[in-house]
């Protein structure tokens, strides 16, 4: 009995993903638990195992393409069977096999349907199709099995239209009564943009040519997937705290002195490995078991003071930032702390992050030191109460013991939020965390 592979449903918000990257072709022999596939949220990459043991017979949703959870992605059969094909976007068979007397739920996807007859095309292409009025019936498909893809909807779109002209600027000309024949296109090829539409509508207004012309050579980055969630977090973040930040520069010399210690003395084992965030994270629990209510969460019925510290570290990505978080880190020891940090840290940038250890977080560092950068405001991670800044340290003259001499410094910037906490509190957890760094005994004092 072939087996279907289904798009995943990772968490309570997620609707669909992107097939980012098949790890077998069709014809290989899989196993029960491999990898066989990566999949791109709005939140976070990771790979899927395959439900069964056999040979994966049919990729139905190819790379690079969307489709919503529960759709078939691919079936893998049993050797020597053959079953029949089956087309892009399909059910998995549980749902179509459902008795044709029984009425379909409202939150039940079910697949286009035109004249009376299914048509095969992809998510992405159907949910194009919608947006610029072109109905999937009159395109050709070239996608597997004939399926339809959004390219073939481009294009017939495109010559319905008889222009050269973007999707969104043909939905946006559709929308403003304007005929895409009388715009002249600024794009790649004269393709016609939304920018070009506005020009058309407001002729006064037009740029001299030459601005027209450097116009058209910006590179426009939609702002989807990883990046609009974070825009999206980050402006509820500013909008749903009273956001302050404070600062404090230390003198971390000692830090830097037992640092170097503790390489010194492991220099036989070469995979060991103690950074300065390391001891920050590890301070940063000490001292938040002292400051409860640093480690707190704003929710819709009052303010959460959590047990233990779900440790929240800012993983930097090539597409934007993502916080995984370790959980319950003020049980660890420094040397167990420093393995689950690097563990979540190195798999938020290689993929392969739970839903679980995104969420949940009750406090979050941010470190720009390998940045070279000495302070900054962090934004909050809502819920959370608190956000801490790391700065690099750097050698600077400084008093010490009346005397001017060249010391080991680092800024701290703690952003909090003023609607959990006064700012009393926040500083004095501040300023102890300060003075665990400067005098790291403090740690276990």
């Amino acid at each position: 009995m072939a087996e279907q592979v289904i798009m995943p449903k990772w968490g309570l918000t997620m609707k669909e993903g992107k097939v980012v990257r098949w790890l077998k072709s069709e014809g290989d022999q899989v196993e029960a638990g491999e990898e066989l596939f990566e999949v791109e949220t709005d939140k976070i990459t990771n790979s899927v195992e395959a439900p069964a043991s056999g040979i994966l017979f049919q990729i139905i949703v190819p790379e690079g393409e969307v489709a919503p959870v529960q759709a078939v992605l691919a079936t893998i059969a049993a050797p020597g069977e053959t079953p029949e094909k089956a087309a892009a976007g399909a059910a998995p068979e549980a749902e179509a096999s459902a008795p044709a007397a029984e009425a379909p739920s409202s939150t039940t996807p079910t697949p286009a349907v035109e004249d009376g007859e299914f048509v095969p095309a992809m998510p992405a292409a159907r949910k194009l199709a919608k947006e610029l009025g072109v109905a999937l019936s009159t395109i050709v498909g070239t996608g597997p099995n004939g399926s339809i893809t959004r390219k073939d909807v481009q294009e017939t779109a495109d010559a319905a239209c008889n222009v050269n002209a973007s999707p969104k600027a043909i939905e946006f000309a559709r929308k403003k009564g304007i005929d895409l024949n009388d715009v002249t296109g600024t794009g790649d090829g004269g393709r016609i943009t939304k920018a070009d539409i506005l020009r058309a509508m407001n002729p006064a207004a037009e740029q001299p040519a030459q601005a027209a012309q450097a116009a058209a050579k910006d590179t426009i980055v939609p702002m989807d997937g990883v990046r609009k969630l974070i825009a999206d977090n980050m402006h509820a973040s500013l909008n749903s705290a009273a956001q302050l930040s404070v600062f404090v520069e230390l003198d971390v010399t000692e830090l830097v002195a037992l640092r170097t210690s503790f390489l010194e003395r492991n220099k036989r084992n070469q995979d060991y490995r103690l950074s300065y965030n390391d001891l920050v994270s590890y301070a940063v629990c000490r001292a938040l078991k002292r400051h409860p209510i640093m480690n707190s969460t704003l929710q819709d019925d009052g303010i959460h003071m959590h047990e233990h510290v779900n440790l929240g570290i800012a993983v930097a990505l090539p597409n934007g930032l993502i916080v995984p978080n370790v959980k319950m880190a003020d049980t660890f020891t420094l040397e167990e702390l420093k393995v689950e940090v690097r563990d979540v840290a190195s798999r938020a940038r290689k993929g392969g992050l739970s839903m679980d250890e995104i969420a949940g977080g009750t406090f979050t560092i941010s470190n720009v030191s390998m940045l070279g950068v000495d302070g900054f405001t962090p934004i909050l991670n809502p819920p959370e109460t608190g956000i801490l800044g790391v700065g690099r340290i750097v050698e600077k003259p400084a008093v010490k013991d009346g005397e001017i001499c060249i010391r080991q410094m680092m800024t701290l910037s703690l952003t909090f939020n003023h609607m959990t906490t006064d700012g009393a509190p926040a500083m004095s957890f501040l300023r102890e965390l300060g003075d665990m760094l400067e005098n790291p005994g403090l740690m276990i004092a």
